[in-house]
């Protein structure tokens, strides 16, 4: 261990430990970090200045103390190089002794380690002349027991008893077991290959007697000799050749009896009948067999022979090869609704043959089988799952189009586009579509609709508005229509005349678009409905993470949502601009009066009404197609806009009027004529009072109107302004004397 130099003790209020520069791991940035934390970097400087200054005071005690030992030290090794040559000699003495002595013990290890190898090369010849005699004893043994037996054959009456011949077998394997474990030990000697057609003639002899006996003992039904066979074929080492036998003997002709083709395709329920009659080889031909072997419940742990699962390894790969030789037509995916019948029949025989098996094991086993793996190989499921997206892609394109057409009757959605999005989801997890491994694909391809739903949504927002009533709007339209983001093979369509972008874009009327929001929020509404729908069925696969699947929904519903605003500012707009297309006809009420000699307006101008039909209608024809707060927004921002043009154009009107009246009174003044009265003949209001108090007019009524449908004129943006400035006007018309 390592001598640790003692430090001079410092003052009690250092701020640090003097023993922590003495550490192997002292880090000096460690160290000012650490005490950064107690103290500031002065009062740190301060201290380990003082702590150098002490250590330079101990440093020169230490050396003055010892000073005679340093001023002596080179007098004290005079001398030493004297007395290191005396000690050379013997030294180099003992080294050549110490030598010779070690070269005699290597020679005695060597010889000791010679006389070993000799030994045990004798012994692993030894022990292969005694397992050469074990072979050769085992093989006489047997042979004689062979002899005697059918010497005993010969002379014995016909009624002896089969359970002496399993007995004698069991003798004879235990013989062959040892027989066989010292052959293989003695495996390339010569001996062994003189015996071995022995051993061949005894091995052929004892396979053909044990199937001879199995196959009497499944004839007869006998327990006991089927026991004693199993338990001889366990001893050999032989189960897989007594499980083969099995499947060879029993199943397969059951299966070939069994499974045929023509049958299946004849009868209506000739798959599910196949099946039902497979299913009962197990309770009727294999029940002997489970109870032997531990597979039935009702078998005496005592009795049994482990060691065989013959469901597993007999049964099962009979019927799987009777099924892929004798009904091939069985994995065909041409036609997806057959085979989706098919594939969920065959999945629930499968389910059924896995109860039959005895235990969780025989069921782990099952699974593992290459049979089992190959079986479920020949479902071609990608293909299955190709042929439904093409349905399902091609069928909602085609609703895609430009044509927009109404939803059939009886649908809770207005366009056929967003009936078939819902219907395409629908059938997606629908019993007669959704199969278990091809939850993540189906998974997928409801995305892919929402999302392409969302692209569709964003196209349509940018289409221009026609006038064309919905019923026109349903001819085709000769536009070229874009790429399917659902497109298995976006190449195919490549090179197919001009690109969509060259395109003009194809209208939209007024109703479509509003038919296309009311759609859009109610597909929004039902998408927790999907969630709903699709749980099920992932809980039944054993998926448990329904948070992530709810997350992603609440994903496509936020990429639909980004839709809405776009969406609700064209209606808006064209509300507003179909609005505006009657409200700018006041700048035709001058005309109206000017020199026409006309009464003193007492009603609103007819444009008024008009202006506010396509509100109306939007109240009226949609109310059960739209939500209330849905029209509210709408009816709001459209009239926000059309108020403000509106009361851009009224201002605009009044102030031309108050020009011409400002320009007539100069005009008077020049010519002071009373010609140059804008007084009509009758000498009652002027018409520039009479056009102002007609806006007034006009602007009180479509007031009153907006109150009707509902809405505050307080939440009408311009409209305080608007009425403000047409109070101005109709003040100055009724107070300004004639």
């Amino acid at each position: 261990m390592e001598a640790r130099m003692n430090l001079p003790r410092g003052p009690e209020n250092l701020c640090f430990d003097k023993d922590e520069f003495m550490k192997a791991d002292f880090d000096v940035d460690h160290f000012v970090s650490d005490c950064r934390k107690r103290v500031q970097l002065e009062e740190l400087r301060e201290d380990l200045e003082l702590y150098y200054k002490l250590l330079k005071t101990a440093m020169v005690e230490l050396i003055n103390k010892d000073y005679a030992d340093f001023v002596n030290l080179s007098t004290n090794l005079v001398g030493m190089d004297k007395a290191l040559n005396q000690l050379s000699v013997p030294l180099g003495q003992l080294k050549e002794e110490v030598m010779s002595l070690k070269s005699c013990v290597s020679e005695g290890i060597q010889a000791v380690d010679d006389r070993m190898t000799k030994q045990e090369d004798i012994r692993r010849k030894k022990m292969c002349v005694l397992r050469l005699i074990h072979v050769i004893q085992s093989v006489e043994k047997i042979e004689k027991i062979l002899h005697s037996q059918g010497t005993k054959e010969l002379s014995s009456l016909e009624g002896n008893s089969p359970l002496l011949t399993g007995q004698v077998l069991e003798r004879i394997a235990t013989e062959f077991n040892q027989l066989q474990f010292h052959a293989v030990q003695s495996k390339g000697m010569p001996l062994l290959d003189k015996v071995r057609p022995r051993i061949a003639g005894i091995t052929a002899m004892l396979q053909q007697s044990l199937e001879g006996l199995l196959l009497e003992g499944l004839q007869t039904s006998n327990v006991d000799i089927i026991r004693h066979c199993l338990r001889t074929y366990a001893t050999i080492d032989k189960t897989r050749d007594a499980e083969a036998l099995v499947g060879q003997v029993l199943v397969k002709p059951y299966v070939d009896e069994v499974i045929v083709e023509q049958y299946v395709q004849s009868h209506p329920n000739g798959l599910q009948a196949m099946y039902n009659r497979l299913l009962e080889f197990v309770p009727h031909h294999c029940r002997l067999l489970r109870e032997v072997t531990g597979g039935a419940i009702s078998s005496e742990k005592a009795d049994i022979v482990p060691g065989y699962d013959f469901l597993v390894n007999s049964v099962w790969p009979e019927i799987v090869r009777g099924l892929e030789e004798q009904l091939p037509s069985l994995f065909n995916p041409g036609n997806p609704d057959v085979f989706h019948e098919k594939y969920t029949t065959s999945m629930d025989f499968v389910r059924k043959f896995e109860r039959q098996c005895g235990s969780q094991a025989s069921v782990k086993r099952l699974r593992a089988h290459p049979s089992y793996h190959s079986f479920n190989n020949k479902w071609n499921l990608p293909v299955y799952f190709q042929i439904r997206f093409r349905e399902i892609a091609g069928a909602l394109e085609e609703a895609l189009s430009d044509t927009l057409e109404e939803a059939p009757a009886g649908s809770s959605f207005c366009l056929l586009a967003t009936h078939m999005v819902w219907t395409s989801l629908l059938k997606c997890w629908s019993d007669q579509m959704f199969l278990p491994l091809l939850a993540h694909r189906l998974w997928k391809l409801s995305l892919q609709i929402l999302a392409r739903y969302s692209v569709f949504i964003g196209e349509v927002s940018a289409r221009p508005i026609s006038s064309e009533s919905t019923k026109e709007s349903k001819k085709p339209v000769p536009v070229g229509r874009k790429e399917s983001s659902l497109s298995l093979n976006p190449s195919e369509d490549q090179g197919n005349g001009s690109s969509p972008e060259s395109l003009p874009l194809s209208s939209i009327s007024s109703t479509q678009l509003i038919y296309v929001a009311a759609d859009l929020d109610k597909l929004q509404d039902r998408i927790p409905d999907i969630l709903d729908m699709i749980k099920p069925k992932l809980e039944m696969i054993g998926f448990k993470n329904i948070s992530c699947i709810a997350g992603a929904l609440e994903d496509s519903k936020t990429s639909l949502s980004a839709c809405v605003p776009t969406l609700n500012n064209r209606i808006i707009q064209d509300l507003s601009e179909s609005s505006f297309a009657y409200l700018k006809s006041a700048l035709e009420v001058p005309r109206l009066y000017r020199r026409t000699n006309k009464e003193v307006p007492t009603k609103a101008s007819p444009y008024v009404d008009s202006a506010l039909k396509p509100f109306h209608r939007l109240q009226n024809d949609y109310r059960g197609t739209l939500k209330q707060p849905m029209i509210h927004q709408w009816l709001e921002g459209a009239l926000s806009e059309s108020t403000q043009k509106y009361y851009e154009t009224v201002s605009d009107v009044l102030s031309s009027v108050k020009k011409m009246e400002e320009s007539l009174k100069r005009l008077k003044q020049a010519r002071r004529t009373a010609t140059s009265n804008p007084v009509g003949t009758n000498g009652g209001m002027s018409d520039d009072n009479k056009i102002r108090l007609q806006l007034a007019l006009d602007v009180e009524y479509f007031g009153e109107q907006v109150q009707k449908m509902g809405l505050e004129t307080s939440s009408i943006k311009s409209f305080s302004a608007l009425a403000e400035l047409v109070l101005t006007a109709k003040d100055q018309a009724t107070t300004e004397p004639s």
